[in-house]
């Protein structure tokens, strides 16, 4: 290489002075090139600033460093865990739980089994008998989609039987069997269907034609003169939520309900035919009747809407239907409470447990209401009617709101911690009737009734199931609470309880305390009616 040419040359020759020639102009920086110089010092002061004030909130204990899950896929001190639900049921790949899976996934679960640290337990059938062993070892953050003893509402027998004037005369068989029978010959024109638990089908007899002797079996009066929507006749479902026994707290999904008509017309009437009275597998949806047709497809009601303003417009008074559903519904909690309360004793906490049945009514041609059967673990499967899907996506979504499993932040509530608890709930937002806990006796004594909620005078247990009334109440969605009972908001601010009506005063201490809690919840604001 020419020595003259190298680098270093080059190099020595730029540092070199140059006597006796004209010192060369140096050229000045670019607009450019100076903008970069100031863009880049903010971006360095920005940096400083952002350092201290993290350093300084870190030092204050208001913010919490992520930390990247470590190893073989174990989360860090604060990596935010996914919920795991473990769904369980006969024949999955089937997909009679696919609106369960779809919901789930959506509000982002991962799947899981009864070998992981499952939050929620979605079980098709009773979890506890085939499942005993898991279920007497829960956690407090893991919930199970059913009760213990929630058998004493959806069996059918018991319910029947049960002395509740919104249900069909019944008499179990044969322990009943001389009381049917007088009945029977004071009321001759009555026709009657015989049914066990276990059987689906049920067909119209006469005395005669009955099985006095079928153990197990009970006999119930058929609702006859039923009301019809073009000929047909239907029952309503509606979608009831247990979420606490002791006290009872008990909601229904108001927007929605379903409806299945019978498959053949009503008249001219023959017993023969079953499809005429018997609702199957193969109903008639709601869309395919003329007179709701129009209301769902072309003004996009939904079915429960459509048959609203069906019924409005041919004079009927739809509230008041809806009013003894929801009166049904109560009286059945209310005689089957007890029952529920002693199977659950043996479990640690009864907060665990959750359940959605399905209360199916009939009506008669007067649109009294009558219940004839609830049913656990109600079908969610749109594999007849694909149309079912958003409703069924809808109940169940409702649901696990309902329940706080859909939660907003990275634990569950029995789980949080004490900052992240009182962000979503604290002691002031269940805190009422000041007018009462200022009065003198409030303020020396927890004696008296109108005490028993004052600040001072709730119990740790009490406040934590007040607390999650109120999470209850704020992520109901579109469901309505049906027990404690609602009232009206003139009725809550003139409520005491030594002058409140004779059924307050038939409910447990727990009871009535829920009770007060929601009248003076509705006394600070109506949305709490």
């Amino acid at each position: 290489m020419n020595s003259f040419n190298s680098p270093y040359n080059k190099l020595q020759d730029a540092q070199l002075p140059t006597f006796g020639k004209p010192k060369p102009k140096m050229k000045k920086p670019g607009r450019l090139f100076s903008l970069v110089i100031v863009v880049l010092a903010l971006g360095i002061v920005l940096t400083l600033l952002n350092i201290y004030e993290l350093h300084k909130m870190r030092e204050t204990g208001n913010l919490q460093q992520a930390v990247q899950p470590q190893a073989e896929g174990k989360p860090g001190k604060y990596a935010v865990r996914t919920p795991i639900v473990w769904v369980e049921g006969k024949k999955l790949e089937s997909g009679y739980l696919k609106h369960v899976f779809a919901v789930f996934d959506r509000i982002g679960y991962a799947l899981g089994n009864g070998d992981s640290d499952w939050d929620v337990l979605w079980s098709h059938e009773y979890p506890f008998e085939s499942l005993a062993k898991k279920m007497s070892v829960l956690k407090p953050h893991q919930k199970v989609n059913h009760f213990p003893g929630s058998g004493y509402i959806t069996n059918k027998v018991s319910l029947a039987v049960s002395t509740n004037p919104f249900i069909p005369r019944a008499f179990k068989i044969p322990k009943e069997k001389r009381q049917f029978l007088q009945y029977a010959e004071e009321h001759p024109h009555t026709l009657w269907v015989q049914k066990r638990n276990s059987h689906r089908g049920i067909k119209i007899k006469h005395v005669q034609e009955l099985d006095l002797s079928d153990d197990g079996s009970f006999v119930q009066m058929f609702v006859d003169r039923p009301f019809l929507i073009d000929g047909r006749k239907f029952d309503i479902g509606v979608y009831t939520t247990l979420t606490s026994i002791d006290p009872l707290r008990v909601y229904i999904l108001e927007s929605e309900a379903l409806f299945r008509f019978c498959s053949h017309d009503y008249y001219p009437f023959d017993a023969r035919d079953i499809k005429k009275y018997v609702v199957g597998d193969d109903y008639t949806p709601v869309w395919e009747i003329p007179s709701l047709k129009k209301l769902y497809r072309e003004l996009n009601f939904n079915f429960k809407d459509a048959f609203n303003a069906y019924l409005d417009m041919k004079g009927h008074n739809s509230r008041k239907l809806w009013a003894d559903i929801t009166s049904a519904i109560k009286t059945v909690y209310l005689q089957k409470e007890a029952a529920l309360i002693g199977a659950t004793n043996k479990y640690t906490s009864s907060r665990n447990f959750f359940e959605m049945v399905r209360f199916d009514f009939a009506l008669d041609e007067d649109l009294n209401v009558y219940l004839m059967e609830v049913n656990m673990s109600p079908n969610l499967s749109s594999g007849h009617f694909r149309e079912n899907t958003l409703m069924y996506e809808q109940v169940v979504f409702n649901l696990l709101s309902l329940v706080l499993v859909t939660r907003p932040v990275s634990h569950d509530f029995s789980q949080s911690s004490e900052d992240e608890a009182n962000m979503r709930v604290s002691d002031k937002d269940i805190s009422v009737f000041p007018e009462w806990c200022l009065s003198a006796q409030c303020l020396h004594s927890c004696e008296n009734e109108m005490c028993k909620l004052c600040s001072p005078c709730v119990s740790l247990s009490m406040k934590k199931t007040l607390k999650l009334a109120y999470l209850e109440h704020i992520n109901k969605g579109n469901c309505g609470r049906v027990l404690p009972q609602r009232m009206s908001g003139e009725f809550a601010l003139q409520w005491t309880p030594s002058h409140s009506d004779p059924e307050f005063h038939s409910l447990n201490h727990r009871n009535k305390l829920m009770y007060m809690w929601f009248v003076g919840k509705c006394r600070q604001s109506t949305s709490w009616c």
